[in-house]
């Protein structure tokens, strides 16, 4: 299985892999520490996860665990994650979620004018 056929899910502590054709699960990981929102990022071969502030490396298509790092001092919460391919800071998010948002408005203008 190749690592674009896959879909990472972020949930409670929580990873999963799902295949994109079916949906299924491939694999899951839970957090050894932490727990609640978890933020994802892609990058070459590795999924990175944030869980509460604490930073892990899982491969991507086995969901084990490569490294992790407790960010010691840095504190606890929802953590941003960059890398130069790719980032999930806020700002992406906010764009993301305003694209949704127009593109509604736009579906919504279309049906009403129908």
């Amino acid at each position: 299985m190749q690592i674009q056929d896959l879909v990472f899910v972020g949930l409670n502590g929580r990873v999963a892999a799902l295949e994109i054709s079916s949906g299924g699960t491939v694999w899951e990981w839970q957090a050894p520490k932490g727990a609640g929102y978890v933020n994802l990022l892609v990058d070459r071969d590795l999924v990175i996860a944030a869980v509460n502030g604490y930073v892990y490396g899982l491969d991507p298509k086995t969901g084990d665990q490569v490294w992790f790092n407790e960010l010691k001092g840095y504190g606890l919460g929802v953590t941003s994650l960059a890398t130069s391919a790719g980032s999930t800071s806020q700002p992406v998010l906010l764009q993301a979620a305003e694209a949704d948002d127009a593109a509604a408005g736009a579906a919504a203008g279309a049906a009403a004018s129908s």
